[in-house]
């Protein structure tokens, strides 16, 4: 369903992606995970044309984007959404009229229609209650579900997550967690999501990616990691501080 293949970027000499090979199937909730700089977030910027790769080919189905231009790239981006850290929602309107913002803008809805379509999202991830509600007055968890009813308007196939549960308290943390599982077996919409939280990594996740030095070091189910003798693999997942990982 996307496939990397042979991936490689650096910034001037730093070498971020060395050589990426995964597959992400449709309808799973896939996360990626790894230290911090290790290029989680660089790699699913790739997907949506945010960065280009200095080598290698990216695939969405059967079709190879990494070298489409920037006006191919429309088709793309409207069937891949993206909820970023931070929800950059506007806060002198209410949740309702920014879920109905981008309706108005891509589907030129009136304002009625639009409203109503948005009122129908925000009732996917649970909010209508709070449709008008100024972002101000909710708190980060609540204002990262109605940023996710916002994305889901452009109807994708695909959203990508970039460290969802950042900055939430453990309960909201799960909401979020459960929403994305919902997407996915609701909704059917593949969820790939970057992410240092294992709470949510071995609650939601089918499948995990391990980046490492600018590679894949593992990938695989949830028991997999588990099971994993990988010293570099076990500092992570339990979190341990003992012993420096690799460099």
């Amino acid at each position: 369903m996307i496939r990397f293949r042979g991936v490689h970027k650096s910034f001037g000499s730093k070498r971020v992606l060395d050589g990426v090979d995964l597959t992400i199937r449709r309808g799973e909730v896939f996360f990626i995970i790894g230290q911090s700089g290790v290029g989680k977030s660089v790699l699913i910027k790739h997907l949506i044309g945010l960065l280009r790769p200095d080598a290698g080919e990216i695939y969405l189905d059967e079709q190879e984007i990494s070298r489409l231009s920037e006006r191919q790239y429309f088709a793309v981006r409207r069937r891949c959404g993206m909820v970023f850290q931070h929800s950059t929602l506007f806060d002198s309107l209410t949740c309702l009229e920014n879920v109905a913002l981008p309706i108005r803008k891509h589907k030129r809805l009136r304002r009625k229609a639009a409203l109503a379509e948005a009122m129908r999202r925000l009732e996917q991830v649970h909010m209508e209650e709070f449709a008008h509600v100024y972002p101000a007055a909710l708190g980060d968890g609540m204002r990262k579900r109605v940023a996710i009813a916002r994305t889901l308007t452009m109807e994708p196939e695909f959203v990508l997550f970039d460290e969802p549960t950042t900055g939430l308290d453990p309960i909201s943390a799960r909401r979020v967690d459960a929403l994305i599982r919902e997407l996915a077996d609701r909704l059917k919409v593949t969820c790939v999501v970057v992410s240092h939280d294992l709470t949510s990594i071995f609650a939601i996740a089918d499948r995990i990616v391990m980046l490492y030095q600018g590679r894949v070091r593992l990938l695989g189910t949830p028991d997999e990691f588990r099971a994993s003798t990988d010293p570099v693999v076990r500092q992570f997942v339990t979190g341990s501080a003992e012993g420096p990982i690799e460099v």
